[in-house]
């Protein structure tokens, strides 16, 4: 056991944030878990090489939804890293091509719409 790590990262995700390069992605996916986002940003640098190093899926033209989530994820991802600029936004199917690409995917249980979240990862 170690001291500091939230117990809601399982050893097998913190080896795969551990074996992560400079560039590579991660997704969460299947709706988010905000505790999960919050424990790992805290560890994760952000890729400052990129405009934007945190990608959303954009709600599907036509939805008239406002995520409620996404402020949730800027103040998150804000209070480990003060100078995050702005997400990327991609329609779903070039979220779900880029995430296709991505180092590993989390899924979790998370029920709100779209909640999927992509994370660059930088250096220190």
């Amino acid at each position: 056991m170690l001291k500091g790590i939230p117990n809601i990262l399982s050893p097998e995700l913190l080896k795969v944030l551990m074996e992560m390069g400079h560039g590579d992605e991660i997704v969460i996916a299947d709706g988010n878990f905000p505790p999960l986002l919050e424990a790992i940003v805290q560890f994760f640098p952000l890729d400052t090489f990129v405009k934007q190093p945190v990608t959303l899926m954009a709600v599907v033209p036509g939805d008239n939804y406002s995520p409620d989530i996404w402020p949730v994820y800027e103040s998150i991802i804000r209070k480990f890293n003060p100078r995050f600029n702005n997400f990327e936004m991609l329609n779903r199917f070039e979220f779900y091509d880029r995430a296709k690409k991505a180092y590993a995917i989390v899924t979790t249980g998370e029920m709100a719409r779209y909640a999927n979240i992509i994370l660059k990862k930088g250096i220190i």
